[in-house]
């Protein structure tokens, strides 16, 4: 294979740069640029929610949404432009009302479009999912269960997991990013002092948590957890009491009266056993509060998109408040003009090279 593509080479042909055969099609008007971006997201898919909403933007999906608006906001322009053009004649050549309903209707989509992005972004990357707890209690255990991997080490020796873990895991299509961390205790080690400050700044950042309690020991550390717990938002909070298979059904009761005061979902499961897991795997999709996709669904994944309309929103909510006050025409008219411009810059008919290299380098070989 090498020697074919030598021989190619010295005979004048050259191999392809990252993305230039998405670039050329982009060029040659095949694709818009939104389309070509989606090229990448679905090579790069690792579900089959994120699969589906970059096949819908590679077809079009999007691209059609951002048309039908890119020409409403035309013709809006154009008859607002043709006043000016005969404003010494005094001709209103739209009427007031429709302008505003038109306005209206162009924000509301484009809010639509933009507040998708937080779904469209969790697709696309993995819902961040940080697994926390004591010690010893099976953290990394479960992450194996959850991976089928042994990446995590398991060890009885407490602390064995100094540093954060990550790897994702795939539940009926969707993505779920997660970090197994340092187990939190009253400790003088300093390296597993850094792992345990590394751990409150992933439950920051991820979008829900797993809080593993042993079932064996959680009624004697009740007030422990209820002071770590309480500090953090009680809708993103997953209470799992692991080795539960080791507890009868009076403890198992009394736990679940002891933490009836935390407004969070509880599982009960044992990850050594396997028991329960696919209980664990539903509570993480309801956590995870997705709304139902459509095939045809619309969901905007990238953040240049996403960046792109919320400067076409702040340009739109311009024009209604200009309507609203009687601004004139021509300042109108600016504000219209910099929201389709917004928009063309997702699709590429507002571009520079620049971005356009920054797009396409990313792109692997071939494509």
């Amino acid at each position: 294979q090498q020697g074919i593509l030598q021989e190619l080479i010295a005979k004048g042909a050259r191999l392809a740069k990252p993305g230039e055969f998405t670039q050329r099609a982009f060029l040659n008007g095949k694709m818009d640029l939104s389309q070509a971006e989606a090229v990448a997201d679905l090579i790069a898919s690792n579900s089959a929610a994120a699969h589906r909403m970059a096949l819908t933007q590679m077809r079009g999906g999007f691209s059609s949404e951002l048309s039908k608006l890119r020409t409403q906001l035309l013709d809006f322009a154009s008859l607002i432009e043709l006043e000016l053009d005969f404003s010494e004649e005094d001709v209103e050549f739209a009427d007031r009302t429709q302008l505003k309903d038109l306005a209206r209707n162009v924000e509301s989509v484009i809010r639509r479009l933009a507040e998708s992005f937080k779904y469209g972004n969790a697709l696309k990357n993995g819902i961040p999912v940080a697994l926390v707890g004591e010690t010893n209690v099976g953290k990394s255990t479960l992450l194996n269960v959850l991976l089928n991997d042994d990446k995590a080490i398991v060890s009885d020796v407490h602390g064995t997991t100094r540093d954060v873990i990550e790897d994702s895991v795939v539940v009926n299509g969707v993505e779920f990013r997660f970090i197994d961390t340092a187990g939190i205790r009253n400790t003088t080690d300093t390296v597993e002092k850094l792992g345990i400050e590394r751990t409150f700044k992933k439950i920051e950042q991820a979008a829900i948590v797993l809080w593993l309690v042993d079932g064996t020991q959680a009624t004697e550390h009740i007030e422990w957890l209820t002071e770590r717990i309480t500090k953090l938002a009680a809708g993103k909070i997953i209470l799992v009491f692991n080795k539960t298979d080791k507890i009868s059904d009076e403890e198992l009761e009394i736990l679940n009266q002891l933490f009836e005061q935390f407004e969070a979902e509880r599982v009960y499961i044992s990850a050594k056993k396997k028991q329960n897991i696919e209980v664990l795997e539903n509570a993480l999709l309801k956590a995870a509060q997705l709304p139902e996709i459509n095939q045809s669904d619309v969901i905007v994944s990238n953040i240049r998109h996403y960046e792109a309309l919320e400067k076409a929103h702040a340009a739109i909510e311009r024009v209604m408040d200009g309507l609203e006050s009687g601004l004139t025409n021509d300042l109108v008219a600016l504000d219209i003009r910099d929201c389709m411009s917004h928009l063309g810059e997702i699709t590429g008919q507002i571009s520079n090279d620049e971005i356009l290299g920054n797009i396409f380098g990313k792109f692997c070989i071939g494509k």
